[in-house]
């Protein structure tokens, strides 16, 4: 199942990624090697911010740029992905585990994934593949489960009324015809004849 693609944004991947928060550091930052961060690790670029436990990031193999970023957490603390579209829009994600590609900026949510997209819409499934750069989603349902998506509706704006202009008012009711008082005159051949001496009763 996929979605189609949407308004995202553009520049996050050119950001550089900072890690604000970690209780504890493992690594160096050379090419080709692996720093893990652990204790309630955040993680920055752009509008974009990643969320875990624990977070390992993979250097490229010709410099110290990041090629990829893995994330995984507790049950009570999930890893959880957010970033804002050029519209203004806030897309959050959820999952067991998030697997960050840097290169391509495509986030892979595995395990109970879950995508909200203000404004949009949202989607489960067993695996999520989200596009930060374009929307575009493609998800799995894993074994026996499935996918679900939900759609929103385009809210329309009521439109402002004109300035100076008196509210329209409903038309009157059309009132009932009225009924005619005017007695039409029987016809000359409806006129009973006076009775005649003849049809007098008989003693």
């Amino acid at each position: 199942m996929s979605l189609q693609p949407a308004l995202a944004r553009q520049d996050d991947r050119n950001q550089p990624i900072h890690v604000v928060h970690a209780e504890s550091f493992d690594g160096y930052n050379q090419p080709n090697t692996v720093s893990t961060f652990t204790g309630n690790v955040l993680i920055t670029q752009g509008t974009m911010k990643l969320t875990g436990e624990v977070a390992k990031i993979y250097t490229a193999k010709e410099d110290t740029s990041v090629d990829h970023i893995i994330v995984t957490g507790t049950p009570q603390k999930r890893p959880h992905i957010q970033q804002i579209d050029d519209n203004g829009n806030l897309m959050t994600g959820d999952a067991d585990r998030l697997d960050y590609d840097n290169v391509n900026g495509i986030a892979v949510l595995t395990g109970n994934a879950y995508v909200h997209q203000q404004n949009k819409g949202d989607a489960r499934g067993a695996k999520l593949t989200y596009n930060t750069q374009t929307s575009y989603m493609v998800g799995e349902s894993g074994g026996g489960g499935q996918v679900t998506m939900t759609f929103l509706p385009k809210q329309k704006p009521l439109p402002p009324p004109k300035h100076g202009a008196a509210p329209a008012m409903p038309p009157a009711p059309a009132k009932p015809a009225a009924k005619s008082n005017t007695v039409k005159p029987a016809s000359s051949s409806s006129t009973s004849a006076p009775a005649s001496a003849s049809d007098a009763p008989k003693e």
